[in-house]
């Protein structure tokens, strides 16, 4: 099975995490695509203290009727925190055999080298960067430290990096929607509509049980 992973707190998900999973499972021409919430992350607390049941919930919400999408609560089954190259080694155990394909942003490949055993990531997957509209990525191996680049190679025409593995790292420029769950988050406090931001499932959760509806702790 060829397996998009996208990972984070997801607080809230909203219409441009789907987007990105949409565009990832044609784009790599994947059979699924996991959305696995974050249940202690471990860069920085969940804003608001929101409730891991609470957001996988919202996740299921927003992609009821999708077959080709699913959710995992994998990281909150496992305990403490939820280090990705963790996440993607219980994954390749259970299908060792599949392509596993690691969706994260941009932001998150800048500050990839913080990551715990970052390099055995590049193992374990093969990396979707989705590049937010306007970004530019500029030469991608200046990123990561100088001991690593003898372990790629890349190739500019299908903006792709190959690593010794085998997998690749591959720059996905598709994604239209610059969405941020901090923006959602703060229209909720401040009384404002997001129904045009996340899917009226997701609104309707959130109504429902009052959420974001103080000042956030955390981000």
């Amino acid at each position: 099975m060829k397996l998009g992973i996208l990972g984070g707190t997801f607080n809230p998900i909203h219409l441009a995490h789907l987007q990105i999973a949409r565009d990832v499972l044609t784009s790599c021409r994947l059979d699924r695509v996991l959305f696995i919430p974050a249940a202690d992350p471990p860069h920085k607390p969940v804003a608001n203290d929101i409730l891991f049941d609470h957001r996988l919930t919202m996740v299921n919400a927003a992609i009821a009727g999708n077959p080709a999408f699913a959710s995992s609560d994998l990281e909150a089954r496992r305990q403490g925190k939820s280090f990705s190259v963790e996440t993607l080694e219980l994954l390749k155990q259970e299908d060792p055999t599949g392509e596993r394909y690691f969706i994260i942003g941009l932001d998150s490949y800048r500050d990839i080298a913080s990551w715990k055993d970052y390099p055995r990531l590049f193992e374990l997957a093969n990396l979707v960067v989705a590049i937010r509209p306007g970004i530019e990525i500029g030469n991608p191996l200046q990123v990561l430290p100088v001991a690593m680049h003898p372990e790629f190679c890349y190739d500019e025409n299908l903006k792709k990096m190959r690593h010794k593995s085998g997998n690749c790292v591959i720059f996905l420029e598709e994604t239209q929607q610059d969405i941020s769950s901090t923006n959602i988050r703060r229209r909720v406090a401040d009384g404002q509509s997001i129904r045009h931001l996340v899917p009226s499932a997701v609104a309707d959760y959130i109504d429902q049980h009052a959420l974001y509806r103080q000042t956030e702790q955390g981000s």
